[in-house]
This record gives structure tokens, C-alpha cells and sequence, in this order.
């Protein structure tokens, strides 16, 4: 089985290598990086550079295509960049199609969650409705052949679930297990429901003033 992680400059570092490291444990499973060129490719705080080898022209037949989000993808989506073209012609012959993060805002501009339940991190909700998706709360979301996943972290689960569909849930919890992904963290502060409304008025400002920077 073929996977494919479609990047663009901007993109969230973690989105991408979460479900990356997840699927890159299973023996016989092979996985790209694609963008709309070769070479460097920096991500969303231009800290982490990646050589990408393939373009979205030369990987036509993934299995599944995974692409991240970033705070760029608002734009990305508006303006129709490349790789949401990609995503529209992968799609019409992937097993499956997903996302991380804001990268559903991506599988929106490309058409896909039309009257789709779907989930992005949870500033985006907004966002992705304006796309005809219906936006929820789930962590992963899976309907019919496309699975989205909430903000960031989110991509290490969708991996795992990606892992348990094609290669059953003992091959999953092994590759969890070898990753010790088993999360405990400091705070209980992960999503909106749970943390100050002090903390979730800061991460808003912050997103907010990345957003429009780039923008300028």
C-alpha cells in the first residue's frame, strides 16, 4: 500500500510526522513526500527544512494521500494552489483520503466534504463549514472513503486508525506500543471544553495574528 503526504511550504511540522513515524513502522507499507516541487521545503516557523524527490505530477497512484495543516492553508484553499488540485485528481482513485489539522480545509476547497461530517482543529470550524462540511468534534473522523483529524497531535491517531483499518488492530497497538505513544499530559487543557478560558482567548489572539501576517 501506497501513502502519500502532500506538503506545501507552511506546513505544521507535527501534522505531517505524527502519522509519518506511524506508518513508516509497518513492514511492506511504503510512503512518499510529495509537493508541487523538488528540494527544500520549509515548515510553518522556517526551522525545519525537508528535501522533498517527488512532485504531485510523478506520485498519480497512492492508496491514500495525507495532507497537514498549517496556518497558510486558509490561503492555500482560497486561492486553489496546487495541491488542492492534487488532492481533487487523487482522490478519484484513492482507497482513502485524509487530512490533519486545517488540512481539511484543503479537502474542502477540493470539493470532498460537501454534506461530509468532518473535523480540523477547532479554530478552523468555522472554516471548514464555509466549505459545505459539517464540522465535529470528533478526534478522527471517518465517512465513506475520506478521514479527517482534529488539531495537530490529532495525526498520530489517525495513523494508528489508518494502521488498525488496513492491517488489523494487534499490527496498530504493536506500532503505538513501539512508539510508547501513550500520552499523560502535564495539563488538561487540550481542547477548548477542557482548558481557562484565560489559555483559549491567548492560543485565539495568537492563531489570529500568524493568520493575518500571512496574509500581508
Amino acid at each position: 500500500m501506497l501513502y502519500a503526504i502532500g506538503l506545501y511550504p507552511g506546513f505544521t511540522a507535527l501534522d505531517a510526522i505524527g502519522p509519518y513515524q506511524v506508518l513508516t513502522q509497518v513492514p511492506g507499507t511504503d510512503v512518499v513526500v510529495c509537493a508541487e516541487r523538488t528540494g527544500r521545503l520549509d515548515d510553518d516557523n522556517g526551522l525545519l527544512h525537508l528535501d522533498v524527490e517527488q512532485t504531485f505530477d510523478e506520485v498519480t497512484a497512492a492508496d491514500v494521500t495525507l495532507v497537514p495543516g498549517g496556518f497558510i492553508t486558509r490561503r492555500l484553499a482560497r486561492d486553489g494552489d496546487a495541491i488542492v488540485d492534487w488532492l481533487a485528481r487523487s482522490h478519484e482513485t484513492t482507497t482513502w483520503t485524509t487530512s490533519v489539522c486545517t488540512g481539511a480545509l484543503l479537502l474542502g476547497a477540493a470539493g470532498l466534504l460537501r454534506d461530509v461530517d468532518a473535523t480540523t482543529h477547532w479554530l478552523a470550524y468555522d472554516d471548514l463549514a464555509s466549505y459545505g462540511a459539517r464540522p465535529t468534534e470528533e478526534r478522527v473522523v471517518r465517512r465513506d472513503r475520506i478521514w479527517t483529524a482534529a488539531g495537530v497531535s490529532a495525526g498520530i491517531d489517525l495513523g494508528l486508525a489508518l494502521v488498525a483499518e488496513e492491517h488489523g488492530p494487534a499490527v496498530a497497538q504493536a506500532v503505538q506500543l513501539g512508539l510508547e505513544y501513550d500520552p499523560q499530559p502535564p495539563f488538561d487543557s487540550g481542547s477548548p471544553a477542557k482548558a481557562d478560558p484565560d489559555v483559549a482567548d491567548l492560543v485565539r489572539t495568537v492563531n489570529r495574528e500568524r493568520t493575518e501576517a500571512l496574509d500581508r
